[in-house]
Parts: structure tokens; sequence; C-alpha cells
């Protein structure tokens, strides 16, 4: 049989629409005992196109026990379907000559890509596809651009943090569960070095909502030709409150200040944003607004979600895109006036910010809603600025009323962000104040996290990544330690946080965890693969040392730490 190239993608979605794209002519469908694969031919270069359904192995125990802590792991094949993808991918590497890694360009892509080449494939030696849309243009630019090598820093960065959570997650899961166990109960819990952190914010909030004292105080307005002014300070106490009524009927020299407001639009969608943005308006959690995002990408219709960047450089074709989505979205496309768009400040080295690509495809209503979103915000970028008025009117000094009306919508006609509008009259002059309002109020507590507000406070404490934030907040809900949209912690999440915090604060601590995020960050930016490995060495070693420590602490008071939880938690099921 001929030799080929063998290029192996991550997804079969991927596989098909890049086969497609580099095909001379149609390309074959074939496929392995029903894996699909495809062989087709790119300037006479014989080539089939495979792929991966995620990650094919996965680390575990050499040797099955309930011991913790535990380091001594391995990668190993996953089993059920993924075999199937396993046997086809061993049989394609058989005649192949070369071979090309075509995954997603992001840690974990590189880590699947990876772990084929070395594992299915005997070699650590293939070139790298590097794009962020599955369209055909960019997939022939390229292919034919190819780097000569992966990308060993975010492969073995990839690694780092697969051997880092399963340490955390496995070990520390393992003694939560072996406590409780220690009562005559079972139930399964988790606690990984992300998940820790991540709960302990969501308590610490809960126990300030609950601790929460409400303190009265007042607000003071003035109403005066039938315009209600605020008094610049909240009163504390209700006699003082009363002193403010001796203005009623009394004369007020007032004045009104003008000002106009350029508002520019908003930047482009990183992964944090959109995921906001969505929850903002569908309600769909961080999590299902991934989900749909990944599928728009596989279709070719949007560039690569998992980004932080929030930049359009000029390589996207801005231009092209916005020509061809004047044919689905002519009445929004035509306040695309802009040059360069509007960007912000985050940036990714690896991807762009979220784009459509101005392909279309047959949406359900929910994938319709994320698409659109994203489309509206791209064309609001190169839209015109938002002309505001603001109107201020003052009293007295103390007493004002803000206003504001739009004099010109401009990127605001396309984007779904309503900006409140209060007309307001011009008084100048001196004017009988005709009533004086006291409100009496109470402070209110913080107000409670959403899946939205959590997965951005976890991104400004650099905890957790672009792609994981998600999956770890689904994970608290699944083990039932939050619950909600306004999420409240439950008193299980509450107990194991206590717990935790008593008995070993390293598990819980914000900034290990950061530390360890911004090490991996570093190996992903080496270049020199024996750094790397040296990196990874260091990094997983100072996991274990500080594990190893954790793990005698929780030892010596397992039973104590059972019977915390049971007392803690609401209902459990022996």
């Amino acid at each position: 049989m001929q030799k080929y190239i063998l290029i192996i993608c991550e997804k079969p979605q991927a596989a098909r629409r890049i086969a497609y794209a580099i095909a001379d002519v149609l390309p074959a469908k074939k496929n392995f005992h029903g894996i699909p694969y495809w062989e087709l031919k790119h300037k006479d270069k014989r080539i089939v196109v495979a792929s991966a359904a995620g990650h094919l192995f996965g680390l575990q125990e050499k040797k099955e026990s309930n011991e913790w802590p535990v380091f001594d792991v391995e990668w190993k094949a996953s089993k059920g379907f993924h075999a199937n993808y396993i046997s086809a991918l061993r049989y394609l590497t058989k005649n192949a000559s070369e071979f090309v890694i075509a995954c997603d360009y992001d840690i974990e892509g590189e880590l699947i890509g990876y772990n084929v080449l070395r594992f299915i494939c005997k070699t650590e030696k293939a070139k790298r596809m590097k794009f962020s849309t599955l369209t055909k243009k960019d997939l022939i630019k390229s292919f034919e651009n190819m780097e000569e090598t992966i990308n060993y820093g975010q492969a073995y960065a990839g690694e780092t943090r697969h051997y880092l959570d399963w340490f955390y997650g496995i070990n520390l899961s393992r003694g939560l569960m072996q406590a409780i166990r220690k009562t005559g109960v079972k139930k399964i819990l988790s606690i990984g070095r992300v998940q820790g952190p991540a709960l302990s914010l969501i308590v610490a909030r809960e126990k300030e909502i609950k601790n929460f004292t409400p303190e009265k105080y007042w607000n003071i307005y003035l109403i005066v030709e039938g315009v209600k002014l605020k008094y610049k300070k909240e009163i504390k106490a209700k006699e003082e409150a009363e002193k403010f009524l001796q203005y009623k009927n009394k004369k007020a020299k007032i004045e009104t200040k003008k000002e106009t407001q350029e508002l520019e639009p908003l930047p482009p969608f990183d992964l944090t944003t959109l995921q906001i943005e969505s929850f903002r308006l569908f309600g769909f959690s961080p999590a299902y607004t991934l989900k749909i995002a990944q599928n728009l990408y596989l279709r070719g219709l949007i560039s690569y979600p998992r980004t932080s960047s929030q930049k359009l450089p000029p390589t996207i074709g801005a231009k092209g895109i916005l020509e061809k989505l004047k044919k689905q979205f002519s009445a929004l496309a035509k306040f695309a006036v802009r040059e360069k768009p509007i960007e912000g400040k985050k940036t990714d080295p690896a991807h762009p910010a979220i784009f459509p690509t101005g392909e279309y495809g047959k949406l359900s209503k929910e994938e319709r809603k994320v698409y659109e979103l994203i489309v509206k915000r791209f064309i609001s970028c190169f839209s015109e600025n938002a002309l505001i008025e603001r109107k201020k009117i003052i009293a007295e000094k103390d007493f004002m009323t803000e206003g504001k009306r739009t004099l010109r919508k401009g990127w605001l006609e396309v984007y779904p962000l309503t900006i409140e509008i209060k007309e307001l009259p011009d008084l100048d002059g001196t004017y009988t104040v005709e009533d004086v309002i006291i409100e009496e109020k109470e402070t209110q507590p913080p107000k409670r996290f959403t899946p939205a507000s959590i997965i951005a406070e976890l991104e400004k404490r650099k905890l957790g990544t672009k792609a994981t934030r998600a999956e770890i907040i689904e994970k608290l809900y699944k083990r039932g330690y939050i619950s909600g949209i306004k999420i409240t912690a439950t008193n299980l999440g509450i107990a194991v946080v206590d717990i935790l915090s008593s008995i070993s604060p390293l598990i819980l601590d914000e900034k290990l965890t950061r530390d360890f995020e911004e090490k991996l960050q570093k190996i992903e930016q080496e270049k020199n693969k024996e750094k790397i490995i040296k990196k990874q060495k260091e990094i997983l070693e100072e996991a274990k040392e500080k594990l190893i420590r954790i793990a005698k602490d929780f030892k010596e008071k397992e039973s104590k730490i059972g019977e915390m939880l049971i007392k803690g938690s609401e209902s459990f099921s022996s």
C-alpha cells in the first residue's frame, strides 16, 4: 500500500471539515470497524484524515488501591467507544510516512495529539496545523504553512495539569469519602485544587449573607418642578432625617449641567464575556453556552471559542466576513462603518477573540441565539460610537438627579444593550420646593453569585482556566455543594469548607492554586524541551510534598472529619 500523510484531528466533525477543505477533489469517506476517516489528494500528496474522540488516554493508578496519597499513575487507553478510535488510528498509522497534528490549538488539544503520537504512532515527531476557524480558507492556509513540530510547551502544560488535577482530585476526594465511611455512610464527595477555592468563595459569600445584620438608613428627596432630587448622603438617624422637612415650600437655587459623551462599542467576545452575556440575556449556564459555542465552531460558523482574547487581528479578514454577513444580517451589517474594530485589553497567544466566519447553517433555537449574539457583538465592534447626553440637575449644591438621552444610537442599533433613558427639564434659577420625601431603607446583604458571576470572579482571581471554570462550577452543583441560579451554598458545601479550613487550609488556598496556574503558563511558554520537562518535574514534586502534608493532617483527624460531614449535611443514604 502506498504511504501517506496522516492528519490527526481532535473530533470527527473537525476531521471531515479538514478533509473537504484541503482535498483537490471530493475526499473518499472510509471507515475502520465503523470509525470514519477520509482519503484525499492535495497537490499530488496522498493524505488520510482521521480523528480521536477527545481524550483517548487517561491517568490511572498503576496498581489499584484505596490508599492515599497515591502518585504512582500512568497514561492508559480509555475503554468503551474510545477503544474503537484507538484501533482505527493504530491501523492507519501502519502506512503513514508522516504525521500532522490538527487538534484544537490549546493545551488540551495539544495533549490529545501528543498522546496519540507517543502511545499509538510510537513517535514524538509530527508537524502542526494551527488554525482558529474551520473554514476552507483558514484550513488550507494552515496546512500549507504548518509548523515543523508540535508545541511541546502546550503538550507538557496539559499533561502537568492532568497530573495535578489527578493528584489533588483523587487523593483529596478519597480522603473525604474514607472519612465519611468511618461513620457507616456511603456518599460520593469530591474536592480538587480549583474546586476547593471556588467552593470556599461561595461559602464565604453564603456566610456573609447569613450573618448580615441590616441597618436602617434614610434617603432624603426634594421635589422641585416635579423633579425628584436626592440628598448626597444617606442619613443614619431618623431625627436627623426629619430636620430636612424644613426645606418644604422654601426657595432653592437650582442649576442644570449638560455634557455629551461618546460611548464606544463593547470589545469582542472572549469566552468569559460570552458566557456572562449569554446568561444575562438567555439564562444559559456557562457550561451550556460553551457547549453551543463548541458546536458552532465545529460546524465552521464561529472561531475557536476557548479564548481569552479580545483582539481581532487583520489576519481574520474582517471585511470579507462583514460582506458575507450582509446576506443574512443586512439590516445590522450596514452599521459597520469603522475601518478598524474596537478591541479590549485581554489577549491570548493562541487565538483571537470569538468572531463569526460569515458562514451560516441550520441552527436550533438555542444555537441561533448564541450565534446571533456573536454576530451582533462582532458587527457592533465596527459600528459608530453612540452619543449620549448626560444631564445633572443640582439643588443647593447637595441635592442632585441625573438623566440621559441618546443623541446618536450608533452601535446600540446593533447590540442588545439597553441604555436607561431619563429625560429631565432644564432648570436654572430659584424654585420653590414643592415637597420633601423621607424614605426609610435597610442596608442589603451582598448579592449571591450566579453561574456567570462566579465564572467572572474565578477569572479575576486567576483560578482555573477559560476552558475549565464552567466545568468546575457544574461539578459543585453535581456534588450537592451548591444549588440554585442565585447560588446558595448547601449545608454539605459549608461543612466541607469548614472541615478543610480547620483541618488542612492548604486545600482551599487560593494563592497555592494561582501559583500552580502561573507555573503551568511558564511551561506553556517555554520552547526548550529539556527545560519544559525540568519545570514539570519541579511542579509535580511540589504538589506531592504538599499532598503528603495534607494527608498527614487528614488521617490524624479522620473520625472527627467524618462526624463533622454528617453533622453538616442535610441527608445521606446509608
